[in-house]
């Protein structure tokens, strides 16, 4: 007699009649058509209510409720007639939180070949305006047939184009999964490339929830051998596929996302799929964490949970036949679910699978989540929205439902009953262990003093019910607890698996957010980090939301405490093999993913500037060395090791740590390589650029490498470097006639003279000055007042001069002029001209 009055307490309250609505009388009539609701679509906010219309014409009809009324006259409605058929209305900017301002919302209205139309709607402005039209597809004739929103990404199914080598399955395997990274800007929405996650695939429905992405089969296509019997969910974060079965509680398969064949991909279960028959899905509908409610046809209603696995959560009775076409919603609030089928309500506590309230509705309706309160179940229906509320508060019209008014079993406070239970239990466990003969009672278990545990129990119930969400979350933390040891003890080895990763995740998620980490939390993320590497670089990943924002870079959405955390180098330990989080982060990347340590370096130091850690400023130490510091400890293959290193040393932008890298890659005689540095980081400063260049500039005069690039070299040189810095710096840096060439190729031919010859032969590694000529005329040419000299030694001879006689072998320096004019046209003019400084000194001469 107490549930059934408890459960008329929860009633329908309207809450609009469309009458709000900018054309109220048009909605009306659209909810009235055939099969309408399957085609409407409601705002997050529940301010916008968009109608896709398919049959008799084809477009799209919205419906705006104003918080100001006097600004809805003479404003843009979204209404769009079109000839291609609209496939789904996606909400961008409450799936990308970046332009949630009050007033403002951003739709994509996608079609079914392959455009994108991107609206943005403001209230204080005209309403709906078109920000751009895009093409969402990057092939000829697409035919779009599914598409969501998923955090930063687009994700459709579409049909591929015909190919002659897979004509035979082409019309049940002939479709392909492909995403596009999106960003909201002001003005306009920016695309990514496209990127293909799956082909060769059945036609699938594609379902956003949370990070996840589920691929449901199409029912309404004759499968093709067990291709129905299964479905698909994907992480795009965390690069993997996962295999399910509605017959199964657990998942089949786990596979990484790289591999992008369909059919590759479920070879190995299609035998076990055979034997199986399993239950179709009737309804879905995504949780937003990560789930996803399934509606089967035998009358389960089942959660697929974000770990992969199906949870059964209600049985509906023998006697509501639900069959495939019938209409059906289904919306999970919190703690409670919400099932429509036809015109009957069903409200169920998820925790128990009892039904807490049924109600009959009028008209058919259509569930839907309401971001402001998302506890409470709302329902549109062709009257009007509504919510479910408590009797009481429908008569005062002020106060809506909380989370708890669903569990509440009776009007009087739960405590006290619990209470009395817990002491009525206790006297049943004593009284079948007593070897007394006497009657235990409730009383004598209070009043006694001897039996202290029902007396604690019941304190902290007391607790429960009458303070705080604290004393709340420690007794739910304790009851997780104990579900985890259980689960431990009776799961299989999957099971465990998956409720470790699960419980790592949680772990790490929490070290990580809290806001004064001390030396027993970092010991005890260390252990974690060494005991569960694989599972610990996942939850990481999860706790810092990592992601790829389609150009190469690491993103991160993670809240600033967290960054804050991973990039404060405290506390302090005595021990070497306890490391600060940012190092124990180095380490699982490098381990897991090695080619994300440069960015993942460029990342934290993005962070760091932005005021969250200070990149090491406590410490004097950058965030490159650190990571460096990691590197060397780990002992990767030398190549990798030094790759990895040019990679640290250029993502940090720090001058000594480019000029560093660079002289690396000489060393590795990379040049290519060495002058896209040279080219990027010039562009950084002017003294760089002068670093930089003087140092190429020695490499020049040491060997004959860098030829091939030295307009690309000569093209850097510092506007404020002269003829005479030039050449003074070439000149040290010439190494002597006894030296030998730096490299085997490059080695002297034939002559035991220690003094080169006055025509050196073309294996020579002498520079000469017809290459540095280019150089040298660029620098003269933008001096104010050009010395005639140096004009002159550039310039062509109008006759050929007089051969000179035959000297004895000079410096090394003199050697540089016989060399540089016997491979210049002009080298006999200009000798004539500077043999005459030489008797003196080569530098001295440069100094006149």
């Amino acid at each position: 007699v107490k549930k059934v009055g408890v459960m008329a307490r929860l009633v329908l309250e309207q809450r609009s009649d469309f009458g709000d609505y900018s054309g109220s009388k048009a909605l009306t009539e659209v909810l009235e058509q055939e099969n309408s609701l399957s085609n409407v679509r409601l705002s997050p906010d529940g301010r916008h209510i968009h109608g896709i219309l398919r049959k008799p014409k084809v477009g799209l009809v919205t419906f705006d409720k104003y918080e100001r009324p006097q600004l809805a006259q003479n404003q843009k409605k979204l209404d769009l007639t079109r000839t291609v058929p609209i496939v789904d209305v996606l909400y961008l900017d409450h799936n990308n939180n970046s332009s949630g301002s009050a007033g403002t919302a951003v739709v994509a209205v996608v079609y079914e070949n392959g455009k994108a139309e991107f609206w943005k709607f403001q209230e204080c402005k005209a309403g709906w305006h078109l920000l751009q039209t895009s093409d969402l597809c990057n092939r000829p004739g697409p035919r779009v047939v599914s598409v969501c929103a998923c955090s930063n990404l687009i994700v459709w199914c579409e049909e591929q184009p015909p190919s002659e080598s897979f004509s035979s399955t082409r019309n049940k395997l002939g479709y392909c999964v492909c995403r596009r990274d999106f960003e909201v800007e002001e003005g306009a929405v920016n695309l990514g490339g496209v990127k293909i996650t799956l082909h060769n695939n059945p036609k699938f429905t594609v379902v956003s929830s949370g990070e996840c992405v589920h691929l449901l089969p199409d029912l309404t296509v004759k499968p093709l051998l067990s291709i129905s019997k299964f479905f698909l969910s994907w992480s795009p974060h965390h690069d993997f596929f996962r295999i399910s079965t509605t017959c199964r509680n657990t998942p089949l398969k786990r596979l990484s996302a790289k591999e992008s064949d369909f059919r590759r991909l479920v070879t190995d279960c299609l035998g076990y799929l055979a034997a199986l028959e399993p239950p179709e899905i009737y309804d879905f509908s995504a949780t937003g964490c990560g789930g996803l409610l399934l509606l089967l046809s035998t009358g389960w209603l089942c959660l697929l949970q974000k770990d992969g696995m199906l949870q059964q959560l209600y049985k509906m009775a023998e006697n509501v036949l639900v069959k495939s076409g019938t209409h059906t919603s289904l919306c999970m609030y919190q703690d409670t679910l919400a099932l429509l089928v036809e015109q009957n309500l069903h409200l169920i506590d998820i925790n128990c699978g009892r039904e807490l309230k049924k109600i009959l509705l009028k008209r058919e309706g259509l569930l839907y989540a309401n971001r402001a309160e998302r506890f409470t179940p709302h329902l549109l229906s062709g009257t009007g929205l509504f919510v479910v509320v408590k009797e009481t508060d429908c008569r005062d019209c002020n106060s809506k439902m909380k989370p708890s008014d669903f569990n509440t079993v009776e009007s009087n406070p739960p405590a006290p009953l619990l209470i009395e239970a817990v002491f009525e239990e206790a006297c049943k466990y004593y009284q079948q262990r007593s070897l007394s003969s006497t009657q235990l009672t409730v009383d004598t278990l209070k009043k006694g003093g001897r039996f202290q545990a029902p007396i604690s129990l019941a304190s902290i119930l007391t607790n429960y019910f009458s303070t705080g969400s604290r004393q709340k979350t420690e007794l739910k933390a304790l009851v997780s607890l104990e579900e985890v040891k259980g689960s431990l003890v009776r799961g299989s080895a999957k099971e465990v698996e998956a409720l470790c990763e699960s419980l790592v995740e949680k772990e790490v998620a929490r070290v990580l957010s809290s806001s004064d980490l001390d030396k027993e939390a970092l010991l005890y993320l260390n252990s974690i980090f060494n005991i569960f590497p694989r599972q610990a670089w996942r939850a990481a990943q999860a706790a810092l939301q990592l992601h790829y924002n389609g150009e190469g870079s690491l993103c991160s959405r993670a809240p600033p405490d967290v960054w804050k955390t991973v990039l404060t180098k405290s506390p302090s330990s005595t021990s070497p093999a306890v490391l600060p989080v940012f190092e124990l982060l180095c380490h699982s990347v490098f381990h897991f993913q090695p080619s994300w340590l440069p960015r993942f370096l460029e990342l934290a130091q993005n962070q760091g500037t932005s005021g969250l850690g200070g990149e090491g400023r406590e410490n004097h130490m950058p965030l490159y060395k650190r990571a460096l510091c990691v590197l060397s400890s780990l002992n990767p293959d030398k190549d990798q090791q030094q790759d990895l290193e040019v990679e640290l040393l250029l993502v940090s932008w720090r001058p000594n740590a480019i000029l560093q890298a660079l002289r690396i890659l000489m060393a590795k005689q990379e040049w290519e390589r060495v002058i896209q540095v040279a080219q990027k980081f010039c562009k950084q400063s002017p003294l760089l650029n002068k670093e930089i260049f003087t140092t190429l500039l020695c490499e020049v005069a040491q060997h004959r490498h860098l030829d091939p690039y030295l307009d690309l070299l000569w093209a850097l040189c510092p506007e404020d470097l002269t003829v005479t810095t030039i050449l003074n710096l070439v000149l040290k840096t010439l190494p002597s006639p006894n030296t030998p060439p730096s490299s085997p190729s490059f080695s002297m031919s034939g002559t035991a003279s220690p003094s080169p010859a006055p025509f050196a032969d073309s294996n020579s590694s002498q520079l000469t000055i017809g290459l540095l000529k280019p150089l040298l005329s660029k620098v003269l040419q933008r001096e104010t007042k050009p010395s005639q000299r140096y004009a002159d030694i550039l310039q062509s001879p109008l006759f050929p001069p007089p051969a000179l006689p035959r000297q004895p072998p000079m410096s090394a320096n003199c050697s540089l002029i016989w060399l540089a004019f016997t491979c210049s046209c002009q080298r006999i003019h200009a000798m004539t001209y500077l043999l005459c400084s030489i008797q003196t000194s080569w530098h001295s001469c440069l100094n006149v």
